[in-house]
């Protein structure tokens, strides 16, 4: 509990880059860099904010209604970021952005947890039903991402592949609605684990009202929203100016500001030995974001970007997905993970991020 409220108070300071960020884009008009930087360290403690208040509405409402909070709200900080790439036009960002969230909760997150959890307890084990059905899920976007390039390229025509991409979505998000049925109402015995209180502890759930709980996620989305369009607003220019990539900037970058948070807690509760716990955060965020908040982007595109987005993903990317689904799949079989398996994923996550790195 103690390393839970060193990280909590860490967060905290960080809040500080806020106006610090606001100061650089209104008054002092910094540079593409520094504006992008400290934009995007702040929405990693506001971020925090947004997950620690959703936790404190779903430990107060129930445990449906608040395991139906945690799936829309988990990655609303990923999602406002791509939202606002997405009016931008900024479509490669965005992609980018969601193949670094699947990869880097999967590889990054759960091999951190795995490695720091299997240091302090030689073997920790978790529910191996529920870890391979979200592997299975993970599959399937994996699918979901595949099909559009090859029909790229068997010939496949840009108006029929954003219809193509369309139809896709829909069947993921008709699977993500189907998955949570199964996880909150008919098969909830799988994820429920130690007990709510139990769980409420592990994260710091207890303790805020609900007044509270509400203000603090309005006004941290607000926030997390301001930050975002300054964040979205300088990275090609700050991608230029340090000699990166936009699409290693967005894998690798603006997914980890959106996950840092997220990333803490799964590591945390896995030093206390809940890796039923940890999974769910990480394979359960990577899930959200290919079933839920990638098919989601696809539809808003219509309403809100300057063109249809569609589900062609680079080969790269495509790969990097189905690597990571396919070693989590094979963790996920046994029901039990160590330190070594920690590395073999943190290893897998180095070398998929040089390859991006060296993206012309």
């Amino acid at each position: 509990m103690k390393r839970l409220f060193a990280a909590e108070h860490v967060l905290t300071w960080l809040l500080v880059f806020v106006p610090v960020a606001l100061v650089l884009e209104y008054v002092a008009h910094g540079s593409a860099v520094a504006i992008f930087a400290t934009s995007a360290i702040a929405i990693i403690p506001l971020a925090g904010l947004m997950g620690k208040a959703t936790e404190h509405l779903a430990h107060q409402v129930g445990e449906g209604v608040g395991g139906l909070l945690n799936a829309t709200f988990g990655n609303a900080a990923e999602l406002i970021i791509a939202i606002v790439a997405l009016r931008a036009g900024l479509h490669d960002v965005v992609k980018a952005s969601l193949t670094g969230s699947i990869i880097g909760n999967i590889l990054l997150v759960f091999g951190l947890s795995a490695l720091l959890g299997g240091l302090k307890h030689p073997v920790q084990r978790f529910n191996r039903t529920a870890a391979s059905l979200g592997a299975t899920l993970l599959v399937l976007s994996a699918i979901g991402l595949i099909i559009p390039a090859l029909f790229h390229q068997i010939g496949g025509t840009q108006v029929a592949e954003r219809a193509l991409s369309r139809d896709i979505a829909v069947v993921l998000l008709i699977t993500y609605v189907l998955s949570l049925i199964f996880a909150l109402k008919t098969h909830k015995h799988l994820y429920v684990g130690e007990g709510a209180e139990a769980e409420g502890h592990a994260l710091g759930t207890t303790g805020w009202s609900h007044r509270r709980a509400v203000g603090t996620l309005i006004g941290a989305t607000v926030l997390v929203a301001w930050m975002s369009e300054l964040l979205v607003g300088q990275v090609h220019y700050a991608a230029e100016a340090v000699g990166m990539n936009q699409v290693f900037v967005g894998v690798v970058l603006v997914a980890l500001v959106g996950n840092a948070a997220e990333h803490s807690t799964a590591v945390l509760v896995a030093l206390r030995n809940k890796m039923d716990l940890s999974l769910n955060i990480a394979v359960g965020s990577s899930m959200q974001i290919a079933l839920f908040v990638a098919p989601l982007l696809v539809l808003l595109s219509y309403l809100i970007g300057p063109a249809p987005m569609d589900l062609r993903f680079t080969t790269l990317e495509i790969v990097s997905v189905g690597l990571s689904v396919g070693i989590m799949a094979l963790i996920a079989q046994d029901g039990e993970t160590n330190w070594m398996e920690g590395v073999q994923l943190l290893a897998v996550y180095a070398m998929l991020g040089m390859a991006f790195y060296f993206l012309p």
